[in-house]
């Protein structure tokens, strides 16, 4: 694929400058999947202006470690695995 497009300088955040790729819509429209595929963004521009920025999505969400969450919170007991197998065993009528 090869897109014809120009490279615009935007001033950041930062007070930088950066290129960015602006594509006109009939394009975006056509190659929209190799487009966001890349992972950077772009502009899309009608009659050479331009009209709507495309950014990758990123995650605000802090992800949770799940094992060893409750790490030294809980103190598990020695017998954990003998637990209530008398009682069990009574219950089922198994003689022990």
């Amino acid at each position: 694929m090869s897109l014809n497009y120009d490279k615009l300088s935007l001033q950041t955040k930062s007070g930088g400058t950066r290129k960015m790729m602006q594509v006109n819509i009939h394009e975006a429209k056509t190659n929209l999947s190799s487009l966001i595929a890349g992972g950077k963004p772009f502009i899309i521009a009608k009659a050479g202006k331009p009209v709507v920025t495309v950014t990758p999505y990123t995650s605000t969400k802090k992800k949770i470690q799940r094992v060893g969450f409750l790490q030294g919170m809980i103190k598990v007991p020695g017998d954990f695995n003998h637990m209530g197998e008398q009682e069990i065993a009574t219950m089922f009528g198994v003689k022990k």
